[in-house]
């Protein structure tokens, strides 16, 4: 039976390529893609954001090679700075208890 970790780790494998394959290459995230994603799966935090642009600005940020497409490494990134984020915010509730 796997961990908690394990299912986590196999969460992200297979979301990214629920989403990665629905156009092009089924090895990256495409803009429209990556917003598909974000409206399914990062509501909260979409609808937290002031500026329209904000998958603009998301895809920039995460295209390190600048190819137009967002890898499976450079998504773990954005999963990666929004658990650190939320993580902040845990230890700010905790604090308040």
């Amino acid at each position: 039976m796997p961990s908690d970790l394990e299912r986590a780790m196999e969460s992200l494998i297979t979301v990214f390529h629920r989403y990665a394959s629905k156009e092009g290459n089924s090895n990256t995230l495409s803009r429209k893609e990556l917003k598909q994603l974000m409206e399914a799966e990062l509501p909260s935090f979409l609808k937290a954001q002031k500026d329209p642009a904000t998958v603009d600005k998301i895809m920039k940020d995460l295209d390190a090679n600048g190819d137009g497409e967002v890898s499976f490494e450079e998504y773990v990134s954005l999963v990666v700075g929004l658990s650190i984020a939320c993580e902040q915010c845990y230890q700010l509730q905790k604090g308040k208890k």
